[in-house]
C-alpha cells in the first residue's frame, strides 16, 4: 500500500547537512493502522511527509499503491494528495471564514466539483462524526474536539486510500484526545484504507496495529499491538465530544 525503501532525507543547515533520515525501510499494508513514535528531531515527521507525498527523498524510493512517488512530477504528486490521501493535523487547519460544512467540502471544491454536489457528502461526513447540527457554525464557534472532528470529516470526504495524521491529539485535552483516538481507530478498512499517525504520546500510539519507533533517522524497533485500548464506539456516538474541548 505504502512503502519506503532505504530512504534518506538530508537538509542543508548553514554550513552543515542535517541527516533527518538515514536509510529507512517501511511497508504499510492496506487496512493497517501504523503509529510512528520518536523523540523530537528523530525523523518521524520527515518520514510522514515522504509517505504522504508532501516531500521527496534525497535517496531511496517511496511507493503508494505500487506507484513510484520518487518518479512522479509535482503535478502528479499534487493530484495524488488531492484525490487519494486525507490529512489530519494537530492545529486543525480549518479556514476561519468558512462554515464547518464548507471546510469539509473544500477538497472536493478544489477538485472542480460543483458547490451543490460537494455539500452533499460534506453534510454526510459531518453526520458520520456526530456534528450534523454544527454544519453551519464557524471554527471560532467550536471547541477543539469539534474542530478536529470537522478536520477528520474533511480528510474523509474524498474517500481516501490513506489517512495521514500529524499529532492529531496534540492540541486537545485528555478527554477529547481519547474520543478522537477512538474515531481514528474506526477509520482503517481491511484491504482498503490505511492510517498512519505520528505521535509522541505512548497511549495514543497503542491505538494502532503496529508502533514504529524512530530514533536518529533510523527505525529503532517495531512493536505489534495485541491489546488495543477500547475503541468500540460508533462514529455517530461521538456526539458528546468537544463539550470540554479547547476553544
Amino acid at each position: 500500500m505504502m512503502e519506503a525503501k532505504n530512504v534518506t532525507k538530508h537538509y542543508p543547515q548553514g554550513s552543515r547537512i542535517v541527516k533527518a533520515l538515514q536509510g529507512v525501510s517501511l511497508r504499510i499494508e492496506s487496512g493497517e493502522f501504523i503509529s510512528i513514535m520518536g523523540p523530537s528531531g528523530s525523523g518521524k515527521s520527515t518520514l510522514m511527509h515522504l509517505l504522504g507525498a508532501l516531500d521527496t527523498p534525497t535517496t531511496g524510493e517511496v511507493y503508494f499503491q505500487g506507484r513510484p512517488l520518487h518518479l512522479m512530477s509535482d503535478r502528479e504528486l499534487a493530484a495524488l494528495r488531492r484525490e487519494s490521501i486525507g490529512f489530519i493535523f494537530q492545529f486543525f487547519n480549518l479556514l476561519p471564514t468558512l462554515q464547518a460544512v464548507e471546510n469539509v467540502a473544500l477538497p472536493l471544491l478544489l477538485s472542480g466539483v460543483s458547490r451543490g454536489e460537494a455539500l452533499i457528502p460534506a453534510y454526510e461526513g459531518l453526520e458520520r462524526v456526530g456534528l450534523r447540527d454544527r454544519a453551519e457554525h464557524f471554527p471560532d464557534e467550536m471547541s477543539g474536539g469539534e474542530m478536529q472532528r470537522v478536520a477528520i470529516a474533511r480528510a474523509l470526504v474524498i474517500q481516501p486510500e490513506a489517512v495521514i495524521c500529524d499529532e492529531p491529539t496534540g492540541n486537545l485535552d485528555s478527554a477529547n484526545s481519547e474520543e478522537i483516538l477512538k474515531l481514528l481507530r474506526s477509520l482503517p478498512e481491511p484491504g482498503k484504507r490505511s492510517v498512519v499517525m505520528v505521535t509522541h504520546d505512548a497511549h495514543a500510539a497503542r491505538f494502532g496495529d503496529r508502533i514504529v519507533h524512530i530514533r536518529d533517522g533510523l527505525v529503532e524497533s517495531e512493536e505489534w499491538i495485541r491489546d488495543k485500548p477500547d475503541s468500540n464506539m460508533p462514529l455517530a456516538a461521538a456526539r458528546s465530544l468537544g463539550d470540554s474541548g479547547i476553544n
